[in-house]
């Protein structure tokens, strides 16, 4: 007899086996499953449990701003600038400040950073009061700590301060206890380095047809994250330079070589007075607009021609430092 004859009785026992495992048996159809479910009653924790244990895994911050209305347009958020030249290397945790105030800047988002703050607060053995996770605010005997959303997408702003001013030495810790973390939470905020949505920059042209940048954040925290973006981008000389800053003011002088001296062409040049590229002289000015708004404006300090187009090109460019 053939071999192969010999497994035939086999297969049809088999198929006859499986054959009535599609609805009731072993693969059971749980479409309609899904269909029919119901709403079970949400878990309800004893009065009696200690808040610092049982805490939301993930969070949800209040969200800023409002949504547009039905039927109203969104407005398109302004793209992020591909910054040109070199690309300048960040430290997971840098300083920031501004007169008397300090705080810390971290890149990754609250929600990384949030556990990591708590775990701090535990490893310290500090005395919680008060921990408001939507907030995101802890507060000890020692200070209060918070954290919150950068000016820049994918960073946090993260502060130790008590009565109202920052502690020097809670703030060496804190950057200690991060830098120590930078390596993990790098890796694993890579996935979250840009789902802050929120459209925090955005192009106006004024009636008189100035270009500026409404920035809807206290101009305190603007002026000194452009002040460190600034020092470590504008830094080329006869291209951009950073020549003086002003935290008093709010403003920055800078150099620039605008697009129109950039893009003058060999005629052009020869017929010119002047027949080389030079930069020109322009005033950053950070202008306060409320509680929670800035305006950036590019201000010709010389006696060149600095056109729209030039305050345009310019302010996408400092803006692309923000983002």
């Amino acid at each position: 007899m053939n071999s192969a004859l010999k497994w035939m009785p086999l297969v049809a026992v088999a198929a006859l086996a499986t054959a009535g495992c599609a609805r009731e048996g072993f693969y059971d159809d749980r479409n309609l499953d899904y269909v029919e479910a119901q709403r079970s009653a949400p878990l309800v924790l004893p009065e009696s449990r200690n808040p610092q244990r049982y805490q939301d895994a993930m969070p949800v911050p209040r969200a800023a701003g409002s949504r547009p209305n039905r039927g109203e347009p969104a407005e398109t958020p302004m793209p992020s600038r591909l910054a040109a030249g070199r690309a300048v290397e960040r430290d997971f945790v840098e300083r920031r400040e501004i007169a008397d105030d300090r705080w810390l800047v971290v890149g990754a988002d609250p929600g990384m950073v949030w556990p990591q703050l708590q775990d701090f607060v535990n490893s310290r053995g500090l005395a919680v009061q008060r921990m408001d996770n939507e907030r995101g605010e802890i507060v000890t005997a020692q200070g209060r700590l918070s954290v919150r959303q950068g000016l820049r997408a994918g960073d946090s702003e993260v502060r130790c301060e008590q009565g109202g001013r920052p502690v020097a030495n809670c703030l060496d810790a804190l950057e200690q206890h991060f830098s120590a973390r930078s390596a993990t939470a790098s890796a694993a905020s890579l996935s979250g380095q840009r789902l802050a949505s929120e459209d925090r920059l955005r192009f106006t042209q004024r009636d008189s047809g100035e270009w500026v940048v409404e920035i809807p954040l206290e101009v305190d925290r603007v002026w000194a994250e452009l002040s460190h973006q600034l020092e470590a981008d504008f830094t080329v000389e006869g291209r951009r330079q950073l020549l003086e800053q002003n935290p008093a003011s709010h403003d920055f002088l800078i150099e620039y070589m605008t697009a129109s001296e950039r893009e003058r062409g060999f005629v052009s040049i020869v017929l010119s007075p002047d027949v080389r590229q030079m930069p020109q002289t322009i005033r950053l000015a950070l202008e306060p607009a409320g509680a929670e708004r800035t305006v950036l404006r590019a201000i010709n300090e010389s006696e060149r021609r600095f056109t729209e187009a030039d305050a345009r090109e310019l302010l996408e460019r400092v803006a692309g430092l923000l983002r």
